[in-house]
């Protein structure tokens, strides 16, 4: 069997798990091959005649896909923030609309290194570590991240060591910061905000449920993660959120004395916020 005929059959095997995920089969029998072979986009275009190895081992990657494994956990990577993460089964992919968050945590920190050379920054559940990671890539932030999976805080660890910054965020297994100690400029995350009963396609239900799952209406870890904004002095908290969760967000940090402002995401959801605590000691 040639790359190409592999290629073609492949594309009709995850066909209709394609049309769930809205992604194009060509595409995705593309990068199952390059994952396959080791190899870039561009041989698989010089070599579409030549005879495939293993064609069994490559169609057991499609069949995965087919049968609404991720794509990233097949291929061991996500694309995120221009960067590419190690990503692994049992912790969350990383999503484009988070990009938003680190944009949004970026420009409160340039707004505090005019007060403060090395901002201390706290994240609330960590996973692959792509928040902390990107914003330590981009300023000069001390950060401490938190998770409780211990996969999801060796990725991290991981990924951490691959972009050279293992030095710039200590990673501590606990819930919130019920671990970790000191007052901080910002507080960051993207917690699970998912209400129980919403119905999620089968590629989503395969990732961790911890990390999607918010509880029965969805917002209640958002609501603890204020109050413990609140209660540590926080000077600013950057939070994604789900996107009717808006109206329940803004009485929340109203009650906890923040002043938000709300963002959307590219689709023109409501996505997040960002939010100055007005007691808090700047």
């Amino acid at each position: 069997m040639t790359v190409n005929d592999a290629l073609k059959a492949a594309s009709s095997l995850i066909a209709p798990a394609c049309e769930i995920r809205g992604a194009n089969p060509a595409r995705v029998a593309k990068a199952l091959l390059m994952r396959h072979l080791d190899v870039k986009i561009e041989w698989i275009f010089l070599n579409l005649n030549r005879e495939l190895e293993d064609a069994d081992g490559y169609f057991a990657l499609a069949k995965r896909f087919a049968n609404h494994e991720p794509l990233e956990y097949i291929t061991g990577e996500a694309g995120f923030y221009g960067l590419t993460f190690n990503v692994k089964k049992g912790v969350l992919i990383p999503r484009p609309e988070t990009e938003i968050l680190v944009e949004r945590s970026l420009e409160v920190l340039s707004n505090l290194s005019t007060q403060n050379e090395s901002p201390l920054i706290a994240e609330i559940g960590a996973g692959s570590g792509i928040i902390s990671i990107c914003l330590a890539l981009n300023s000069k932030a001390k950060i401490i991240a938190s998770d409780i999976s211990d996969e999801a805080l060796n990725l991290a660890r991981q990924n951490a060591e691959k972009f050279g910054i293992e030095d710039r965020i200590e990673f501590v297994k606990c819930a919130y910061l019920d671990q970790i100690y000191g007052r901080f400029d910002l507080l960051v995350s993207n917690p699970p905000y998912i209400a129980q009963d919403y119905g999620l396609d089968k590629f989503v239900l395969n990732e961790p449920h911890e990390a999607l799952f918010g509880g029965a209406k969805g917002d209640e870890i958002l609501k603890n993660i204020i109050l413990v904004a609140k209660n540590r002095g926080v000077k600013y908290l950057a939070c994604e959120m789900g996107y009717d969760q808006k109206e329940s967000m803004q009485n929340a940090l109203k009650f906890n004395r923040f002043e938000a402002k709300f963002y959307k995401d590219l689709a023109g959801f409501d996505r997040g916020f960002v939010a100055r605590n007005i007691f808090a000691n700047f």
